[in-house]
């Protein structure tokens, strides 16, 4: 299921790390994931019950071909 957020809210939702940047929907191997994707530094947030989690320690790293939901 895609992310559903008010488009204001996206706007104003950054990634929380130090170079962070705009959030982006999805993951770079799925833009329809349940994930809000740090434009700079490619961390990957996970979306749950449609309230982003956007803490360092729930983030996942991901190369360009990965899926976070995959184990």
């Amino acid at each position: 299921m895609a992310v559903q957020l008010d488009a204001q809210l996206l706007e104003i939702l950054a990634c929380p790390c130090p170079e962070h940047g705009a959030l982006l929907v999805g993951t770079p191997a799925d833009p329809g994931a349940d994930f809000l994707t740090c434009s700079v530094c490619h961390r990957s947030y996970p979306v749950t019950d449609g309230i982003p989690v956007l803490l360092l320690d729930e983030a996942v790293r991901l190369d360009a071909d990965q899926d976070p939901t995959d184990g």
